[in-house]
């Protein structure tokens, strides 16, 4: 008997009370109907203990939307029918100030999260033998690359508003300014459905509107945080999830997006993880090449986590959801969506494409 495919056929998000998750609740309540409970995976939101063991079918870090999708994968392929993927955190209106950044700093009180990233970002820059200045000129490329996306995702309502004003443009360490860092202030509630042909069209679900999981690659380092810095900054873990992904997908992702028939998420929490997934995945040959690709080519679809900002573990929840979007009803034939987990001990790729093409 042939392995089914994982199709995601509903994907829905509301964000700062815009949106609305009807669409994937319809798709599960007609499920309920013809008496099938489809398995429910959690994104768990910032208040969970952060050093607590992950009970099952629970997912936690940024890589957590893409090991969901890894395991909600597996699922269908070994005989589940359908699959809920649903994360919910609403960092702007549910903590006081004092217990978000409590709950943040996950490294403890002495190591905050910007530092942790700016010494993961030296050691990177060493690796790759280039100057403080360079890197704050790749990350200030990759910020007005970020802007571009985020412009456009929006059209009609976007507003310079919406934009970070001048103190956001300062620096909050020797290598970072605030737009360089992940925005978390904003209440987010994202829903996917997965299941398999045969179930997609008993719901009536149009086929154009079938995303097809292609490929997970994941990879992770034994630990994190300060005493892995250096094994995190060599990315090899990163390059091992994107190859994996490539290989299962049967892909040359690089020739695709360059021809402009695929789509592309970055994981944007600092201008360092972006930078080692253009080098590793190919993109660029060399860092210094980041500059004039930037110019040709968007590496984000939603204007990062930056812009679009970030409910902490949910950023590659939320690109999924417009990922589907965009290729259920655009030109391209494929999305890749990456998750970085922690301070980058682990990464996920997720490969997904539009059926009938």
């Amino acid at each position: 008997m042939k392995t089914p495919s994982a199709f995601i056929i509903g994907a829905a998000k509301q964000q700062d009370g815009v949106g609305s998750l009807e669409q994937v609740l319809l798709l599960e309540s007609k499920l309920l109907q013809r008496g099938i409970t489809p398995k429910h995976l959690v994104i768990e939101p910032l208040e969970a203990d952060w050093h607590s063991a992950e009970k099952e079918h629970h997912f936690r870090s940024g890589c957590a939307p893409i090991e969901a999708l890894a395991e909600a994968k597996k699922l269908i392929e070994n005989g589940e029918t359908a699959v809920v993927i649903s994360g919910e955190d609403h960092i702007r209106t549910g903590y006081s100030r004092e217990n978000r950044l409590s709950k943040m700093a996950v490294y403890g009180q002495s190591y905050p999260l910007t530092q942790a990233y700016t010494d993961l970002a030296r050691a990177f820059s060493d690796n790759h033998t280039i100057t403080e200045q360079q890197f704050k000129e790749f990350a200030s490329a990759l910020f007005e690359n970020y802007q571009i996306s985020f412009r456009n995702v929006l059209s009609d309502t976007f507003t310079p508003e919406l934009l970070p004003d001048l103190r956001w443009h300062k620096p909050i360490t020797d290598l970072f300014r605030g737009v360089d860092c992940a925005n978390p202030m904003v209440d987010f509630s994202g829903r996917l459905l997965l299941t398999r042909a045969d179930i997609a069209e008993q719901l009536g679900v149009d086929k154009s509107q079938w995303l097809k999981v292609a490929a997970v690659g994941l990879s992770r380092l034994d630990g994190d945080g300060r005493e892995f810095l250096t094994d995190i900054s060599r990315y090899e873990h990163l390059q091992q999830a994107y190859q994996q992904a490539c290989d299962e997908a049967n892909v040359d992702f690089v020739h695709l997006f360059k021809g402009g028939d695929a789509l592309l998420e970055t994981y944007t929490c600092y201008p360092v993880v972006p930078m080692a997934f253009l080098l590793v995945s190919g993109l660029v040959e060399v860092l210094e090449d980041i500059p004039d690709f930037l110019t040709e080519h968007s590496i984000t679809i939603t204007g990062g986590m930056n812009l679009a900002k970030a409910a902490w573990n949910n950023p590659a929840l939320n690109a999924l959801i417009l990922m589907h979007h965009r290729l259920c009803d655009g030109p391209e034939k494929l999305g890749l969506i990456h998750g970085n987990g922690g301070l980058g001990y682990r990464q996920g790729i997720a490969i997904v494409e539009r059926v009938g093409v």
